[in-house]
């Protein structure tokens, strides 16, 4: 980057400024998208201002980053909030590494892994290598300093403050005639938040000094001129093909025999499972968990084996690759098993947080599965990376589209009032969902045709949840806005008169929520997987 310094400094420290006004003593909400879309125009400004525009490939990442970014001020769920805030940051790291080259679907690996260790150091080296650099330039070019340069007296304000705070400390602790006479001058000059305004600067120059070394990193270390491995691969291949052949064949021959001794129940649903001998829940449970770690630790050893193997003749590669496909093909037959066991426990004891985050992560895994066949018969390995990417990317995507905590309500009240339930419906577990579970709640509340039963279940969770969010701190400032506090503030409002028919007892633990008919429903939280 050609610019000169001021003008980098001047931006990053107004951004450093804007994450204070935005994020100090104030809760999530807008405020993180705010800020990141103002850093991202921030950078674009910077680079394009001095000619550097980015590659076509690079900009895919915007629309990504604008999608988890409102997100993060769109749903409430926990899970959803953090892949959000984790996607956001992601989207903007990678873009940060391939600005100019735009080759991020290429990447394998080793290059993501390469890219986040050079943009780590550029934080930290960069800003300081950039600023000698262009002072080296302009003393060679003959360029004189300006007459009134303010910048040694800005840095060594910075760095005596915090020097003198401690040591003003330790004296005044000292001496009590001193530190009488400290406070004295504190309070003349309304000092007293001084501390916490040297904590605040101190902060702000931080993260102006790491988005500094991002954008620096962007304008010229992201051409992508070379990719690790296309030349010469990161790991010579040691591993003999007959040991690769025997260790794949042992593990297909393993996951073989396992899916015709279970085939006969994997796919008979609750009819085998009352011939085997089965509940529901030894059958939905029992062994789903290894399931999905089998199909894990199987694609990792794939992954690694085709890194490390030899595969020296055209035959070679065919029964390789022959085998490989087996391996998956088989793990997807598992997965299908995993997931009609996961189907037949929610439809039995109702769908959880844990519960639906599985159930979206076997479809991503499948997909991930079919892709890595897909690769491996085109023999375009290095596109693996690419393809985890994207699953990732759609697992992170899937949760707010969906609405899990909303997915939850609906499926649980229809899983009762269709009448599959092996157990009743738990209200109770509707209490610790976030805000995005209020409006669904009062839909149902409202359906004239939900019987009583579930009416005054749904009322006395609706009256315990308003209860306990009346009873936190709530962060009401503009930065902290939030759409599903919104909607969630919006839709109890609807019921009030329903919910207020509710009493709401708090003499004793747990909480109770008394119905008009008498019946107390209590408003502990309840936690199940």
């Amino acid at each position: 980057m050609k610019t000169k310094p001021n003008k980098l400094w001047i931006v990053v420290l107004a951004l450093g400024w804007l994450f204070d006004f935005l994020f100090w003593e104030n809760s999530p909400g807008v405020n993180f998208a705010i800020f990141w879309t103002a850093g991202l125009l921030a950078a674009f400004y910077l680079l394009l201002s001095e000619g550097l525009r980015p590659h076509r490939s690079a900009l895919y990442l915007i629309p990504l980053f604008g999608f988890f970014a409102a997100v993060t001020f769109i749903r409430a769920e926990p899970m959803t909030t953090f892949l959000a805030y984790t996607f956001t940051m992601l989207t903007l790291t990678i873009l940060a590494g391939t600005y100019l080259g735009g080759r991020w679907t290429q990447y394998s690996l080793a290059d993501y892994f390469a890219k986040l260790l050079g943009l780590t150091g550029s934080m930290i080296a960069r800003p300081i290598a950039f600023t000698t650099e262009v002072h080296k330039a302009q003393a060679e070019a003959g360029v004189k300093p300006p007459r009134y340069n303010f910048m040694p007296i800005l840095r060594g304000l910075v760095i005596a403050l915090p020097v003198v705070a401690i040591f003003a400390a330790l004296l005044a602790s000292a001496d009590v005639v001193f530190g009488q006479r400290l406070e004295d001058f504190i309070e003349l000059f309304k000092l007293e938040k001084l501390p916490e305004y040297i904590f605040r600067l101190i902060y702000i120059l931080v993260i102006g000094y790491a988005l500094a070394g991002v954008m620096l990193h962007a304008s010229s270390e992201s051409k992508d001129e070379k990719l690790i491995g296309i030349d010469k691969p990161v790991v010579a291949p040691f591993l003999g093909f007959i040991e690769a052949v025997i260790v794949l064949g042992s593990v297909v021959a393993l996951f073989a025999v396992f899916v015709v001794i279970q085939f006969q129940y994997f796919f008979g649903g609750a009819a085998n499972i009352n011939v085997e001998g089965y509940t529901y829940s030894e059958y939905a449970r029992r062994g789903f968990g290894e399931l999905v770690a089998v199909a894990f630790f199987s694609l990792m050893m794939l992954f690694t084996l085709n890194v490390i193997t030899k595969r020296e003749t055209e035959t070679r590669r065919r029964i390789y690759s022959g085998l490989g496909v087996a391996l998956v093909a088989l793990l997807l037959v598992m997965l299908v098993s995993a997931y009609q066991r996961l189907t037949l426990y929610e439809l039995a004891y109702g769908f959880s947080r844990l519960r639906t985050y599985t159930h979206i992560f076997l479809v991503w895994i499948g997909l991930l599965l079919v892709a890595t066949i897909a690769l491996e018969i085109l023999r375009r390995e290095r596109m693996f990376a690419f393809a985890m990417l994207l699953a990732s990317f759609g697992f992170a995507a899937s949760l707010p589209i969906l609405n899990a905590d909303a997915f939850i309500v609906n499926q649980n009240i229809r899983r009762e009032l269709n009448g599959n339930a092996v157990e009743d419906l738990d209200s109770q577990y509707f209490i610790q969902l976030s805000d995005d579970a209020i409006p669904p709640l009062v839909a149902a509340l409202q359906t004239p045709t939900l019987p009583d039963s579930v009416h005054q279940k749904v009322a006395a969770a609706l009256a315990c949840i308003r209860y306990q969010r009346g009873s936190g701190n709530r962060d009401d400032s503009w930065q902290s806005f939030h759409f599903a506090r919104l909607n969630a503030d919006n839709a109890l409002a609807s019921v009030k008169d329903v919910i207020d028919e509710y009493e709401i007892v708090d003499s004793e633990w747990p909480l109770q929520a008394v119905a008009p008919s008498g019946k107390e429903y209590p408003c502990s939280q309840y936690y199940y997987d």
